[in-house]
């Protein structure tokens, strides 16, 4: 039986079913991504703008439709937060690809995440699902969703300001600053659920 790390930051009413609508959107949400990545390397930025503008639409459709007709799941908990990591680091590779911004910020950005991968493999390990997510991470991450919007509506012809590429810049910084102290506290709170669970088995 999986363990979650708080139930506090998990629906009670959680359950383990896999086909809900909430869980049908999520997917077709992550089926988008690569199409968005695609139209952002090819320089069609109206129409990537349109696709995102819809992916977050479809975010919040979903997380209504859990709530409202109680179709949460411990799938559609895990499928959300893919689906933005995905969804940042897809597009991130596109404007990278583009020169639109530079290598470094695709590294810390994928370096980041590659570490969150491992260290849920391994709290699997011990039956322990996803971490809740914490301040630094919602902060960081819609840091970085501003940052590609404004990058790419920076790309366009009739919005291509250097303010609003300085204010995207910004909002890079301080998003991969924060992703990354997020995944510090991540590593914290697992290395404590790791050694709680190592003493009751010394125990047992």
């Amino acid at each position: 039986m999986v363990k979650f790390a708080s139930s506090r930051e998990y629906s009670p009413a959680a359950l383990n079913r896999v086909f809900t609508v909430p869980n049908l959107i999520s997917f077709l949400r992550i089926c988008s991504i690569p199409y968005l990545a695609w139209l952002i390397a090819k320089h069609n930025m109206v129409l990537a703008l349109l696709v995102l503008a819809i992916s977050a639409l479809s975010d919040c459709v979903d997380g209504y439709i859990a709530r409202r007709f109680n179709q949460v799941s411990k799938l559609g908990q895990i499928l959300d937060p893919i689906a933005d990591r995905l969804l940042i680091v897809c597009s991130t590779l596109a404007l990278t690809f583009t020169s639109i911004i530079p290598w470094w910020t695709l590294f810390l950005v994928l370096a980041r995440d590659i570490i969150m991968a491992i260290l849920i493999v391994i709290l699997a390990q011990y039956d322990y699902g996803p971490l809740p997510v914490n301040f630094m991470g919602k902060t960081g991450t819609a840091l970085l969703m501003l940052f590609i919007v404004l990058l790419m509506i920076y790309s366009t012809s009739f919005m291509h300001t250097q303010i609003i590429y300085a204010f995207a810049i910004a909002c890079g910084i301080w998003g991969i600053v924060l992703y990354w102290i997020a995944g510090f506290l991540y590593v914290k709170q697992a290395c404590m659920l790791l050694s709680n669970s190592n003493v009751i088995s010394e125990r047992e």
